[in-house]
């Protein structure tokens, strides 16, 4: 799952972006309201979390401008924000949710509210059921765990980000380039070819586990539960 965390505190941001790397999420951190309504001009992102107090642009306002964007036809489901921020009072909440915030979180806050309110915006987005069960391989979408046949399976974060890619789209290919969007930050020194790395990382994972990671020529990669022999 790939996060944008728009934060001016740069203490902050950098103890809060740690926790959720940690974690297991992609994330891009940015400290400018004007930078990230460019960001999310052209990048596609699974949640924002938006501080409203930014330099270059009000949070406000990049929410309404992303939310504009969104309106047009087609612009595909809107990105789930959540707003955190100082501020407390009650006429700017409800602009916040008038604007089409889908929640609220004041500072101070603890991270582990922070990353139960980041999961349930994800389930909510993604209409996702509580395991997703494919061959003898389990994923739990609550916290992120992958297990074989009851067995924890051991991913990195950047593999994790595959296996969810994945199994977002089950049956259905996953373009590279888009695979790449979901696994690597913006200002990551990577190339788009890189991502072959982490799918065969996860391949040799998920053997004996009834499933497999195909390679369709032009069109990416797609998960899918092996045919029984």
């Amino acid at each position: 799952m790939r996060l944008l965390l728009v934060e001016d505190h740069a203490e902050l941001a950098e103890w809060v972006g740690r926790t959720l790397r940690q974690g297991g999420f992609v994330l891009d951190v940015l400290g400018r309201g004007d930078h990230a309504d460019q960001a999310l001009r052209t990048e596609r992102y699974d949640v924002v979390i938006l501080d409203l107090s930014l330099p270059g642009l009000d949070g406000l306002e990049v929410l309404r401008r992303l939310r504009h964007r969104e309106s047009a036809a087609d612009a595909g489901p809107p990105t789930p924000v959540l707003v955190l921020t100082a501020r407390g009072s009650t006429d700017e909440r409800v602009q916040g949710l008038n604007l089409g915030a889908d929640d609220y979180l004041t500072k101070p806050f603890e991270l582990a509210e922070l990353e139960a309110r980041i999961k349930a915006l994800l389930r909510r987005a993604g209409n996702q059921v509580p395991r997703v069960r494919l061959g003898r391989l389990e994923f739990d979408t609550t916290s992120r765990m992958a297990s074989v046949g009851g067995q924890p399976l051991a991913l990195t974060p950047r593999e994790l980000a595959v296996l969810e890619a994945l199994l977002a789209r089950v049956g259905r290919p996953v373009a590279r380039e888009a695979l790449f969007e979901k696994v690597f930050e913006f200002d990551a020194d990577a190339r788009v070819e890189a991502i072959e790395i982490y799918v065969s990382r996860l391949r040799k994972k998920l053997e004996g586990s009834g499933v497999a990671i195909n390679t369709l020529r032009g069109l990416g990669y797609l998960l899918a539960e092996k045919p029984v022999a």
